[in-house]
Formats: structure tokens, C-alpha cells, sequence
């Protein structure tokens, strides 16, 4: 297979990146897309008045959530029957549905929503969905998916391998692998820098993050969390070698906060000093977390809890607490549509 350089794939990525961030930095309002994974619906949450402000049915055990960049459309991942569902954000009802090869996982579009990646965590395999037919056009090996990331880019989109211990990126003009970059254990979840250079990756059994560069395709650092709490409660709704599962960074590119299930709390790594700088007690069981593109809110899934917990992320304080569906997992926010 001929592959591109890693300075071109990833020259790409950045590109991809800062026009699309650019663009979502002047929406100025949000909503808030809550997957309920024992639940058959999408709770949204109106990040003005910081209440749910409906409920869209999808299907028995919701698992992804992603959207287009223009929010106008919603993707959502469902376990029980093997679906990607295609929502309308504005009337909230479901315009399409896609059969899938197996069990989806967490999904990711491309900016313009003309793909959707969906791992299928009992197939070893990911589909790649052509949004406009509705339909798998690429099917591509890949050990014990689990999660798929877009940073802004319409050609690459990122996969997790549990199995295989790596994070790997397809090509969408090729419909096939452009890396394969390792993570130093099994990992959870993952974000990659503005720059398209660093990514840092929550892994089984570690209360912290690995820290990869992705060009040299290498871990270079390993970063272990001080917890409150020497070991982990028991917990219904999370692997017991899941320590930290929810990461993102702040849309400045600032901060990372790292998710603890020990401590029931985010912890803040601030990325130019290399240490952490704070935390902030969440509810039970911290799932999932994203930022409003603006920066000021950071929203985190409670999975034990059955809530949102919305903090803001200046004061580094909670404002609220939200309730939603069964079992919060999955979050995705853009802009909102009437």
C-alpha cells in the first residue's frame, strides 16, 4: 500500500483543523446532545438556559453521538437492531437509517457530513458510511474497535484498536490506512491537538493519560494521576480497568481535563507546564466531556448518576447539574438549529 508522508497527512489534519474551529467560534448557541446508552433516546440540553429541551427516540441502547460541523445533522449509533440513525436537528426526527455489519460503536463524521465512521466492536471491523446513499461503501479490518474521533478534517478520520493497542487513521480519498500510531497499552478514549501533532489517549489501567507524538508515531510520555482514592468502587456501568475514560482539550488548546471514576472529578492538566493545576468534583461515574466550542462551558456525562454535570470553565465551578436519560455516555455539541 503507498502512503502518503506523515507531514502531509497531518499538515492536512491542521489545516482542517483551524478552519473548522474558526468557523465554530462564532456560533453562539449551542445545544448539547446526551446519548443514553440504557435508554432509547438523545436527551438535548439548550446550553442558553442550561435545561433539556427535548428528547429524540433513536433506539434501544444508544451508543455514538457525533454531528456535522453545521450541527444540522445528528448520527447516533445503535446497539440493539445495528443501526446509524440520521437525525434532522431542527425537527429532531430521524431522516435515515443504515444498517451496519455488527454491534456500532462511537461514531464520527467528517465536517461536511458526507461520511460517518462506525467501529463495530463484534466485527473487528469499521464501516464507512456514504451519508447521501445512505449506505456502507468501505468496510476495513481492525482489532477491537471501539472509538472514532474527527479532528476537522473531510479526508482522515481517526479509529480506535483496543485489540491492537493503537490509534488508527483512514485515508477517505484512498478508503484505507494512512497510520497506525501505538499507544503504549489499551486504549479508551482520545483527543489530538489543534496542531495535529500531540495526542493524548486515556489507556486500561492507568488513573491519567499517555501522551503520543504522532508523526514519530511514538509514546513520550506517561502521566499517572494522584487519586483521592487508592482504588476504584465497583461500578455498573464501566469496565473495573477503566480509571479515566472521558478526555478533551479546551478549545484553546490550554488545558486537557482527564476524567477520574476513582475521585468522581476532572482533573486539569495545563499543557505548556506539564502538571496538573486543578480539579472539579463531578457527579458519579464521569463518562464523557466536551467543550462548547466557545470555551465556556465543559460538559461531562455522569453514567452512575443519570446526569450532566455543566461547569464552567474559567471558574472551574459547576453551574448545574442536569438531569437526562438512563445511563449518559456519549456527548456531541455544535450550533443550533431552528
Amino acid at each position: 500500500m503507498n502512503r502518503p508522508s506523515y507531514w502531509s497527512v497531518f499538515g492536512a489534519l491542521l489545516i482542517s483543523v483551524v478552519a473548522w474551529g474558526a468557523e465554530s467560534s462564532a456560533v453562539p448557541d449551542f445545544k448539547l446532545y446526551v446519548g443514553n446508552s440504557r435508554g432509547d433516546d438523545i436527551s438535548v440540553i439548550d446550553m442558553a438556559s442550561l435545561k433539556v429541551t427535548g428528547n429524540i427516540k433513536a433506539g434501544e441502547r444508544v451508543h455514538g453521538v457525533c454531528l456535522q460541523a453545521d450541527g444540522k445533522r445528528l448520527f447516533v449509533t445503535v446497539e440493539t437492531d445495528h443501526t446509524l440513525r440520521i437525525i434532522d436537528t431542527a425537527t429532531q426526527q430521524t431522516i435515515g437509517t443504515v444498517k451496519v455489519t455488527g454491534r456500532p460503536n462511537q461514531c464520527a463524521a467528517t465536517p461536511d457530513g458526507k461520511y460517518v465512521a462506525v467501529p463495530i466492536r463484534d466485527g473487528d471491523s469499521v464501516d464507512v458510511i456514504d451519508v447521501s446513499q445512505q449506505k456502507i461503501v468501505k468496510t476495513l479490518p481492525i482489532k477491537e474497535p471501539h472509538n472514532a474521533l474527527n479532528t476537522g478534517s473531510n479526508r482522515y478520520i481517526y479509529v480506535s484498536s483496543m485489540g491492537s493497542h493503537e490509534i488508527d487513521l483512514i485515508d477517505l480519498e484512498k478508503m484505507d490506512f494512512a497510520a497506525h500510531i501505538p499507544t503504549g497499552g489499551r486504549p479508551r478514549p482520545y483527543t489530538v491537538s489543534t496542531d495535529g501533532k500531540t495526542m493524548y489517549v486515556a489507556v486500561a489501567d492507568l488513573h491519567g493519560f499517555v501522551i503520543v507524538d504522532i508523526p514519530g508515531q511514538k509514546v513520550t510520555a506517561r502521566l499517572e494521576i494522584p487519586a483521592e482514592h487508592a482504588t476504584l468502587k465497583k461500578l455498573q456501568y464501566e469496565t473495573q480497568d477503566t480509571l479515566t475514560h472521558g478526555l478533551a482539550l479546551t478549545p484553546d488548546g490550554k488545558e486537557l481535563w482527564v476524567s477520574s471514576l476513582k475521585d468522581d472529578a476532572m482533573y486539569i492538566y495545563d499543557v505548556k507546564a506539564k502538571k496538573i493545576t486543578g480539579r472539579v468534583n463531578t457527579g458519579e461515574g464521569p463518562n464523557w466531556i466536551v467543550f462548547t466550542p466557545d470555551g465556556k462551558y465543559a460538559c461531562i456525562s455522569n453514567a452512575e448518576t443519570d446526569d450532566v454535570s455543566i461547569i464552567d470553565a474559567k471558574t472551574r465551578r459547576e453551574v448545574t447539574r442536569v438531569k437526562v436519560g438512563k445511563v449518559p455516555k456519549r456527548l456531541a455539541v455544535a450550533q443550533a438549529h431552528q
